[in-house]
């Protein structure tokens, strides 16, 4: 077993691949397609989209052409943001569906508890509807989990008061420096799988002395040591990469941090403050 096919296992028993391959911000067309085609071949086995990102069909496309079986592959895919309601959420699925050109996803993602344009907004109301529709696609057999993202922890409170199925996973921004302790306890201690978007800060690791330090000693690269330092916190990250040297290399994460180097990264603080910080705390 290696990382790349090792699992995690979600509370209803699925298993999902515990790294996954991100497409955030990489563009539709052959740009997506490369990159996830690249990435399959590399091992990757989780590939994550969303609605917005506005290239699940390149996605969709490249999953049918690697010659893999289906069910090897862990598909997940988002709901957007500013869909808050039952019948919208029902037909933005069906849309995602369309376009990836797949018969199910593994995973339906609420992208946010609120719109992008209205950060932080209570939507409380509105997210009990959506989520009632999440529940009925997730007994249709068309998502095999269900699971939100960027819910903070009274934003989960208000799904967990109503639900009867609970979420399964939490995708939260999360990485060396910024692990977000209060929504990622509350996360796991009800059952939720927290997965970790921007587990490189968005490049904002790639020159931090200290960090290099630590991967110096291991002889690995800064982003190798990122992602394992998520790992072994318990948490799924979700590298994105185009360059196929860089989506090889996030692959390479079979070598273990000591337990005090992990306590002296756990204790970093916010690593650069130019990267925008997407908080979940509250």
């Amino acid at each position: 077993m290696t990382v790349m096919t090792d699992t995690y296992t979600l509370t209803n028993g699925v298993e999902i691949p515990q790294v996954a391959f991100g497409t955030w911000q990489i563009s539709s067309g052959d740009t997506t397609y490369q990159a996830v085609k690249n990435a399959l071949a590399a091992g990757y086995r989780h590939i994550d989209t969303a609605l917005a990102y506005g290239n699940e069909h390149s996605v969709g496309e490249a999953i049918r052409d690697a010659g893999i079986p289906r069910e090897e592959i862990f598909v997940t895919t988002k709901l957007p943001a500013e869909t808050k309601s039952y019948q919208g959420t029902l037909a933005d699925f069906d849309q995602s569906l369309n376009n990836l050109g797949l018969d199910y996803v593994d995973l339906y993602i609420i992208h946010a508890p609120w719109p992008w344009g209205q950060l932080g907004r209570n939507y409380d109301e509105a997210n009990l509807e959506v989520w009632q529709a999440m529940e009925a696609i997730y007994r249709s057999g068309r998502a095999k989990a269900i699971g939100v993202s960027n819910f903070a922890v009274r934003d989960l409170k208000n799904i967990l008061k109503q639900a009867e199925v609970k979420p399964m996973v939490n995708q939260i921004q999360y990485y060396l420096g910024y692990t977000e302790p209060k929504i990622t306890a509350f996360s796991t201690a009800n059952g939720m799988l927290v997965e970790a978007y921007s587990p490189l800060a968005t490049g904002g690791l790639l020159h931090n002395p200290a960090i290099q330090q630590v991967a110096d000693h291991y002889q690995v690269s800064v982003p190798q040591l990122a992602l394992r330092f998520v790992l072994q916190n318990g948490i799924l990250p979700l590298p994105k990469a185009i360059n196929p040297d860089h989506i090889e290399a996030n692959t390479k994460l079979d070598f273990e941090i000591s337990a005090a180097d992990m306590v002296t990264l756990n204790a970093m603080s916010v690593v650069d403050a130019s990267v925008f910080h997407n908080p979940t705390q509250g």
